[in-house]
């Protein structure tokens, strides 16, 4: 359906803008590198060990990328320093590769990736529990990867985009947890970061009028405890939980298509 139309049969909503809706040249250049994306991701589970720096799990991303033929887009990015982001235990995102950090026995870590190939972006992140986790740890992260998969299942075009977070914060909340406000999913394949800003919170059926030919990530972070954060002064780019408990972080790049979504990387 073409984007006039589609914007016709909604006219007291508020709806994409023509920039947010992917050409089929576009979807196609995001899909080649999301499946880089996702292979990126499959090496690190495949290296990932305890004993570990974090500064090891960058390089395998920076050698893994270049040799699929793209470039890792972090890198550089509004001045991080590294190629990926390794958050660990209670660093909610962007913590920053090093070679001080090393992956210890009962730790949970999650390695985000974002991929540049032939100008196109895909982005996704996973979670790794190193060795024998304290069971409420491995809770942490199957409530968090579960959560993301029921937004997934549940998205349908034309629907809202406040959906989304509901489904995530509802089943968060079951849990006994918490959802990360501040910090979202968004946009992407064009560039890093595009509109809309992807809520992992909200009231049902409300915001924006989701149209096939988007494309976008859903990342929802999941505290043990408070879902209050706190940056990280001395890099002014980690963020951590303002209590402590541990956080969980799954993401996925999504195209939003006539029949529902296909999942782009993962």
């Amino acid at each position: 359906m073409e984007y006039k139309e589609m914007v016709r049969r909604f006219p007291n909503e508020k709806v994409p803008t023509e920039k947010m809706i992917k050409t089929e040249e576009q979807i196609e250049g995001i899909r080649q590198a999301g499946i880089i994306n996702t292979m990126v991701l499959d090496e690190v589970e495949k290296k990932i060990h305890i004993g570990m720096s974090t500064e090891e799990i960058d390089k395998i991303v920076v050698e893994t990328t270049k040799k699929l033929g793209g470039i890792p887009a972090p890198f550089g990015y509004e001045g991080f320093p590294k190629s990926c982001c390794t958050s660990i235990n209670d660093a909610v995102c962007h913590g920053i590769p090093n070679e001080k950090d090393i992956l210890e026995e009962g730790d949970i870590i999650n390695v985000d990736c974002t991929t540049i190939y032939h100008g196109y972006y895909a982005d996704a992140s996973r979670m790794f529990c190193m060795g024998k986790c304290d069971e409420e740890a491995v809770r942490l992260v199957r409530t968090t990867k579960k959560a993301l998969d029921l937004a997934v299942e549940e998205l349908k075009p034309y629907s809202k985009l406040r959906d989304i977070g509901y489904t995530i914060e509802k089943y968060v909340k079951s849990q006994g947890y918490s959802v990360v406000h501040e910090i979202g999913g968004h946009g992407v394949g064009i560039e890093f970061h595009e509109d809309p800003f992807i809520y992992h919170y909200g009231k049902k059926n409300t915001g924006m009028v989701l149209f096939p030919g988007m494309v976008f990530t859903i990342e929802p972070m999941v505290n043990e405890f408070s879902r209050d954060v706190f940056l990280d002064s001395s890099n002014n780019w980690t963020i951590y939980t303002e209590d402590g408990g541990w956080s969980a972080q799954y993401e996925y790049t999504v195209l939003l298509t006539e029949d529902g979504v296909e999942i782009l990387s993962h």
